[in-house]
């Protein structure tokens, strides 16, 4: 697909010339700050500059901790209260990169939810699609490698619980256990490798943010209408968009202050909110807590794998299909990594000719119940694995995979949506301009 027609930049002075020609650095950073930028994007749009900065905290802060943390079994707990008690401002540092985590989280589920609502991973942007869950994956891998390093009581136990997932793979799962693990037991091999793995997984991260963000600069952002831009002349695209400076980078950096009051104000007065008191406990082999729980972004996945018993009727089929070899463990892992895989496959699932929820009636109250059921799958994993929450769990898994296996591809079919905008300035127009009249803001670099 051809790019959102509009100038790029052009050396004017013999040292621009110079350097252009051998290193277009300042071409790149012009077209990526005045890229031609949807102008009806909403407050929805925000999330983005909140990842890129969270990333940028994590791995200023972990670089700054790694130089006080020790990893080993019997002195990462005292390193970790060392930086604590000792360390020049080590407290807020570690309180900035632990409260930081839950920031992330909430900023890519708000980001993914909006890409669920309003079509962001439809045609032209299955591969950016494709490229941010590779992301939200590595995000998933990052925390909970970095849940270890403290070593305390739900850091070990937690370990052990998650590990062993991969024991219930048939035929290789032990094997693979034991190769993650480096030994037959949770101790110093694995605190080495998730160790290295966690100090090295947030620069892939930033590698893929460049080329994600890389993904979305050639087919230009979505907007909440799913309109495209019109790319028949710099003039009518000019009429669809504004230049990302200065206009979207202060509105989203006026949102970010916001958001980052919020954070300061958790981190300064209630750090220690979103963990969990057994991670004040030296790791002991012989002592396991009486429940152990992951952190809260890893709650609704972990309802979903919890869900899928001995005892339900898919899991029971599917063991006697597969003469044994899927039971329910396996199961439930089957049914956490398919729980993200079917968010992955919404471009090719999703049969709607209409890209954005904003111009489909029915398909609102099915997003809706899934914002809702993702909500209580979070609170269900914290639950005990007991009556009733046992069947919450399951019905709220069973509507997560219908809502994308059947509910995505009949909607497409039997909905009768309503007639988006001809253009986006129209929905600019219609939103913006005052009675009796129009108001067309143009690009003014144009």
């Amino acid at each position: 697909m051809a790019g959102i027609p509009h100038d790029h930049y052009e050396p004017k002075s013999g040292g621009e010339k110079w350097l252009n020609n051998r290193l277009p650095i300042v071409g790149l950073i012009h077209d990526a700050l005045f890229i031609p930028t949807p102008k009806n994007l909403n407050w929805m749009w925000i999330w983005g500059i909140v990842l890129a900065f969270t990333l940028i905290l994590q791995i200023a802060t972990g670089v700054v901790l790694v130089m006080h943390y020790t990893p080993h079994v019997d002195l990462a707990f005292a390193s970790v209260e060392h930086i604590m008690r000792d360390v020049n401002g080590g407290h807020m540092i570690r309180y900035f990169h632990s409260n930081g985590a839950s920031l992330f989280f909430v900023a890519v589920y708000l980001h993914i939810f909006r890409g669920l609502y309003y079509g962001s991973y439809k045609a032209p942007r299955e591969v950016t699609w494709i490229i941010g869950m590779l992301m939200y994956l590595l995000m998933m891998g990052t925390a909970f490698m970095g849940y270890v390093l403290p070593w305390g009581q739900m850091s070990f136990h937690g370990t052990a619980v998650i590990t062993g997932l991969f024991g219930a793979i048939p035929f290789i799962g032990e094997s693979i256990q034991t190769w993650l693990l480096g030994a037959g037991a949770v101790g110093q091999p694995a605190l080495n490798r998730f160790f290295s793995l966690h100090y090295l997984m947030p620069f892939i991260l930033l590698g893929l943010t460049i080329v994600h963000i890389w993904a979305f600069h050639t087919t230009g952002n979505n907007n909440p209408t799913g309109v495209e831009v019109r790319r028949t002349s710099k003039e009518d695209a000019a009429k669809d968009t504004l230049p990302f400076w200065p206009y979207f980078v202060i509105k989203d950096l006026f949102a970010l202050a916001i958001i980052l009051a919020v954070f300061m104000a958790i981190v300064g007065f209630m750090p220690n909110y979103l963990g969990h008191p057994d991670n004040y406990i030296p790791a002991n082999p012989l002592a396991t807590p009486s429940h152990i729980v992951p952190e809260w972004y890893f709650l609704p996945f972990y309802a979903i794998l919890r869900a899928f018993t001995a005892d339900v009727w898919v899991v029971q089929l599917v063991n006697w299909v597969t003469f044994g070899i899927v039971d329910a463990k396996f199961f439930g892992v089957l049914a956490m990594f398919g729980a993200i895989a079917v968010m992955a496959l919404a471009p090719w699932l999703d049969t709607s000719s209409v890209r954005s929820g904003r111009f489909r009636p029915t398909f609102k109250w099915y997003f809706a119940l899934l914002v809702v059921d993702f909500v209580v799958l979070a609170w269900v994993g914290a639950q005990p694995a007991e009556f009733p929450y046992d069947w919450i769990s399951l019905i709220a898994a069973t509507y997560w995979f219908a809502y994308f296996l059947v509910i995505l591809p009949l909607l497409g079919v039997m909905e009768k949506p309503l007639t988006p905008p001809a253009t986006i300035e129209d929905d600019f127009n219609a939103h913006y301009a005052p009675t009796g009249g129009t108001k067309t803001i143009v690009n003014p670099a144009e």
